[in-house]
């Protein structure tokens, strides 16, 4: 005969898991220096500076990235042997460092070392941790925390690259990485030091802040949410979502890296210029903010994947946008559309893998999906590089980017969540 249960609720009136979700908002804004909207900005200074090709400089940035992304596994792995409050200050303090010694590059050698840096500690590790962290605490409340958690990102994107063209024309482009390096040690690697955890229950506490379930004896009865089944890299991989999936986040990473790095000279293309470009980087983050907020919300109760294939949809439509873009109202219209599929797509990408496979394994899943975002926004420059300097433009290579998000909507739309047997 089982025995009798009894409840307790969290000691805790305040969710700590809030807490939790500033500080992993917290490290996607400071991811921003490795992000492709954060060193977009830097890059005519490079070409400039040291009369370097934009096809140089675009296979540098594109090789760096492609390193970056096939060793990001391993930073995965560490997440779930160390914990994500060891590995955040690890990254953070190396995160600070590149940005110094991106202050100092003078040859491509350097530079490839500098983007490397860049990438692996900044756009994969800083957005890997703040991705595996959060879902450990909320599983009901998971789509509306990744939301606010979201809100660092969106700011990142929309401050970072304004700032840093501001900082570029007030003092110098070495300088402005200085002063992003100070700011990681400064601000963000003493509130993971005090005020980190890993998971709720090193403090005691149940995702959501739930109730616990107790025996009569006083010992806790443990038991799998049933939309917090855990499985292995090994299991999952043997799903076919999974590989399914696993293309469709790189599609948004190869498509949004390969625009942003070019976002300036595809505008003085048009006769739009930097100060333009920079606008529509801002606006787009701007737009992208309540979309987050609403997204979060709608997907606690809409399947992932339907959701996911729509943002495929305004993906295709803002590329198609970009083509036609001849003008200022063109550029806005295009920055509104490109907000919207990116504020839908962040949270989408970021509930997908745990609400597919659980919390256990996260770090090592979620470790192998952003390998394949960061090899995937590796290839973005490159072409568009190459089609610059071959056909003195980038309609064709816009062209062909279409294709990718028309299957991203089928992929996605034949993915549902995958049941373990």
């Amino acid at each position: 005969m089982n025995k009798p249960q009894r409840y307790i609720q969290s000691r805790f009136s305040f969710f700590y898991g809030w807490i939790i979700v500033f500080l992993g908002g917290l490290g996607l804004f400071f991811s921003g220096p490795g992000q492709t909207y954060g060193i977009s900005v830097f890059i005519d200074s490079y070409i400039e500076e040291f009369d370097w090709s934009r096809s140089l400089v675009s296979g540098i940035y594109s090789g760096a990235t492609l390193l970056s992304g096939s060793l990001l596994f391993l930073m995965g792995r560490a997440v779930d042997k160390f914990g994500q409050r060891k590995m955040s200050l690890f990254i953070g303090v190396s995160l600070a460092i590149a940005c110094f010694w991106n202050s100092f590059v003078a040859t491509p050698a350097m530079l490839f070392i500098g983007f490397f840096l860049l990438r692996f500690f900044g756009q994969g590790s800083m957005t890997l941790v703040p991705n595996t962290l959060v879902p450990q605490w909320f599983i009901v409340k998971r789509g509306r925390a990744l939301s606010f958690m979201a809100i660092g990102g969106f700011l990142s994107s929309a401050l970072i690259p304004p700032v840093n063209a501001w900082l570029i024309d007030t003092f110098t482009w070495e300088i402005a990485f200085r002063i992003l390096g100070f700011s990681i040690l400064m601000i963000f690697v003493p509130l993971v030091y005090f005020f980190m955890k890993n998971k709720p229950e090193d403090m005691g506490v149940k995702p959501d802040n739930a109730v616990q379930k107790l025996r009569e004896d006083g010992t806790e009865i443990v038991e799998e949410h049933e939309n917090d089944v855990s499985w292995t890299l090994k299991e999952a991989m043997r799903t076919r979502q999974f590989w399914l999936i696993l293309f469709c986040v790189s599609i948004p990473a190869l498509v949004n890296t390969g625009i942003t790095f070019h976002l300036v000279s595809i505008f003085e293309e048009g006769d739009l210029g930097r100060g333009m470009a920079a606008v529509i980087l801002s606006l787009m983050a701007i737009v992208g903010f309540p979309i987050t907020m609403v997204s979060g919300f709608i997907l606690e109760r809409v399947k992932v994947n339907v959701v996911l294939s729509l943002s495929f949809l305004g993906q295709l439509a803002f590329v198609i946008l970009l083509i036609f873009t001849e003008s200022y109202w063109m550029a806005i219209l295009f920055g509104v559309v490109w907000g919207v599929v990116n504020g839908l797509e962040r949270i989408t990408l970021s509930i997908i893998w745990p609400d597919y496979f659980g919390r256990k394994h996260l770090g090592s899943i979620k470790g192998l999906a952003m390998t394949t975002m960061v090899i995937g926004s590796a290839f973005g420059p490159l072409p568009y590089g190459f089609a610059f300097d071959l056909f003195g433009g980038y309609t064709e290579i816009l062209l062909l980017t279409m294709i990718f998000p028309i299957l991203g909507f089928i992929f996605a739309l034949i993915s549902p969540k995958p049941l373990k047997a």
